[in-house]
């Protein structure tokens, strides 16, 4: 398999010029997600665009490979150009009233805390979990959860400091009291496993461009069955009649809305986004989604032992449930965005975020990544103390 992790760093063509330890902000884009894409635009040109319901019966191959790589049915899924965009859909759909609840964690990726802030206008009460340290409880959670709480919005990890919450045991609880639950899946699907019936998400939204490595601009998500029944279209256009298919008659009135996912989507997709989203799909299977995640996570293990070695106090070494692909941690005396540009400099791309030095290995990352990282820390932090 090493031989397969080796050969596979030739797919993505800024490992070339970079030491790239940074999917948690851009996954870079293989070589067969940027020929997928070019492919479909020299079809649109040699069949003149005659074909183009050929084009969503392939986006529906691909839609089952999203279903599979959650747990779930093609029916449950939609494409959507950005986790925002489900996010909103959902929130826009719920019927609010005066007093009902709103929680998320703390820290959590802004989508997540913007949204609460705007719904106190209706009334509606936002609050987060306390996480302490970065100490993620869910006896506190539970603590949080009150009788009018509608909703809890998480991410499966969290963007600045890695923690990945127990999402099945949060689930549980949530599913036991009869609330629901978002998931952001944004930060860890294409890395780590997700699996929505096990974690009884009710909606997941996946933007698919930082692990698994797509153009901005697509993405997929997940509508449990019991949303789908209650939450409606927040868009409407050709494609929310049952029928839509029947271009040369197309039916007027009021639309039969499809039972599935696809009533979400709206008119015409992002096709050029979907296809390299497909290639990417088949480049995972062929790596098998267990080998993905042992490699990642033997990546970020090793990434976490370069970080100790040069003197960092990192998160996952206090609290238990950061065993994620995004490594936080903290240099004594030392800033960590001046830290990221110092890097930088020396061709290493990693990021900072809420003062902590974020470092997002994925599969196609080696040890010799690792020399490369634990040089360049011995050279730059010096020079910033």
């Amino acid at each position: 398999m090493n031989t397969v992790w080796s050969s596979l760093r030739e797919e993505f063509p800024v490992l070339k010029e970079w030491t790239y330890l940074n999917t948690a902000s851009f996954g870079p884009v293989p070589l067969c997600a940027t020929h997928a894409a070019e492919a479909h635009f020299k079809h649109r040109d040699q069949a003149a665009c005659l074909d183009f319901l050929d084009w969503f019966t392939d986006i529906e191959s691909i839609r089952a490979k999203m279903a599979a790589l959650v747990g779930a049915s093609p029916d449950d899924i939609a494409y959507i150009p950005n986790a925002a965009t489900a996010l909103s859909w959902l929130l826009t759909g719920i019927d609010w009233k005066p007093g009902d609840h709103v929680l998320t964690l703390t820290d959590e990726f802004p989508n997540n805390l913007y949204f609460g802030s705007a719904l106190e206008k209706k009334g509606v009460c936002a609050s987060t979990v306390p996480v302490p340290d970065g100490r993620f409880s869910l006896d506190t959670l539970r603590d949080c959860l009150t009788d009018s709480t509608r909703i809890v919005l998480a991410s499966a990890v969290n963007y600045s400091t890695g923690l990945r919450p127990p999402l099945d045991e949060i689930g549980m609880e949530l599913r036991r009291r009869g609330i629901l639950f978002y998931v952001d899946g944004t930060q860890s699907v294409g890395a780590l496993p997700t699996d929505v019936h096990n974690s009884k998400i009710d909606v997941m939204a996946v933007h698919a461009y930082k692990w698994m490595c797509c153009p901005t601009g697509i993405g997929f998500a997940y509508f449990s069955p019991k949303v789908r029944e209650w939450l409606e279209p927040s868009t409407y256009s050709w494609r929310s009649h049952k029928d839509w298919r029947n271009v040369d008659h197309l039916h007027h009135g009021a639309p039969e809305l499809p039972t599935t996912a696809l009533k979400y989507e709206g008119g015409m997709q992002n096709f050029p986004g979907v296809y390299a989203l497909g290639a990417v799909a088949a480049l995972f299977e062929s790596l098998g989604r267990n080998n993905i995640e042992q490699q990642v996570q033997t990546i970020a293990a090793s990434t976490r032992d370069t970080l100790r070695a040069a003197g960092a106090e990192l998160l996952s070494d206090r609290h238990p449930h950061y065993d994620s692909s995004i490594i936080c941690g903290r240099f004594k005396g030392v800033d960590a965005s001046r830290l990221a540009v110092a890097l930088h400099q020396r061709r290493i791309t990693v990021a900072a975020r809420k003062g902590n030095l974020r470092v997002s290995p994925h599969f196609f990352n080696n040890e010799e990544d690792m020399i490369r990282l634990a040089d360049g820390l011995h050279h730059v932090l010096p020079l910033l103390r």
